[in-house]
């Protein structure tokens, strides 16, 4: 159990290159009750403050002298030490082709720029959230012999589910990197619960729930389906054929946690 129990214990890395944004941020924070605020102007100067003070969370913008916000969570990812790192964007880019590589990489909030004090809060209580370590209260289980299905194409997508899965006490959680694979584990051992991500190769989301839900053995699984597209009208109607919940990527700990209560109560 985590000894954080408040926003102020909290300690952020925030890296912008622009003065003035960094004051606009950093007051924000502070008026959020942050008191623990180091700064970084390149992915350089983040990864060298990484190695002596590694943060609860990385605020980062899109565009740094020497990259983009995509270069710095590869490095942050694909090094054992700081892989784990909880990272937020908050950035004027509204491509959703360059975002989608910060969606799959497990970043707790991507925020606009001019951000809302609303959504601020919101993305600094996912990381409270995910640091706490709370176990899930369900009914009819109990989170350290709950087994899941985590599959999805991304590595960093996998480590960042388990990772917060974790946090709420769930131990016994097994990978696949499309649905093709899913159903070969499936019909190996038996699992109380699907996540699986929509987009993949081989078998995606869509068709791995028509697979489950097909078969006398599997049909009672529970599937949560995590999407980068969750709000298009396609993924609503797979809710239709089987899918138990969808949720949207980037995800707060507390929705998830409120989805799985949901479908596993």
């Amino acid at each position: 159990m985590s000894t954080y129990a408040a926003i102020s214990d909290l300690s952020f890395l925030l890296v912008e290159p622009s003065e003035t944004q960094r004051k606009i941020i950093a007051q924000a924070l502070g008026e959020a009750g942050i008191r623990q605020i180091e700064f970084a102007n390149s992915i350089a100067s983040t990864l060298e403050t990484l190695a002596t003070f590694p943060p609860d969370l990385i605020i980062s913008s899109m565009y740094l002298p020497d990259g983009t916000a995509n270069e710095l969570i590869d490095q942050i990812r694909n090094n054992p030490d700081t892989e784990e790192q909880c990272f937020m964007l908050i950035s004027s880019e509204r491509n959703r082709e360059h975002l989608e590589h910060l969606r799959q990489s497990g970043v707790l909030a991507i925020l606009p720029k001019p951000f809302t004090n609303k959504d601020l809060n919101r993305a600094i209580r996912a990381t409270l959230d995910l640091i706490a370590e709370e176990d899930i209260d369900l009914e009819l289980f109990d989170p350290k012999t709950l087994n899941v299905l985590i599959t999805d194409d991304s590595p960093m997508a996998r480590k960042h589910i388990a990772k917060m899965l974790n946090s709420m006490g769930i131990e016994n959680i097994e990978f696949a990197e499309h649905g093709k694979e899913a159903l070969e584990r499936l019909h190996e051992q038996e699992f109380d619960l699907i996540i699986t991500d929509y987009n993949m190769p081989e078998m995606d989301g869509r068709e791995l729930t028509e697979a489950v839900r097909n078969s006398t053995l599997l049909a009672h699984i529970p599937i949560l389906m995590v999407s980068s597209n969750a709000e298009d009208s396609q993924l609503s109607n797979i809710a239709q054929e089987g899918v138990d919940a969808i949720c949207g990527k980037p995800f707060e700990p507390s929705t998830v946690r409120q989805l799985l209560a949901q479908i596993l109560n």
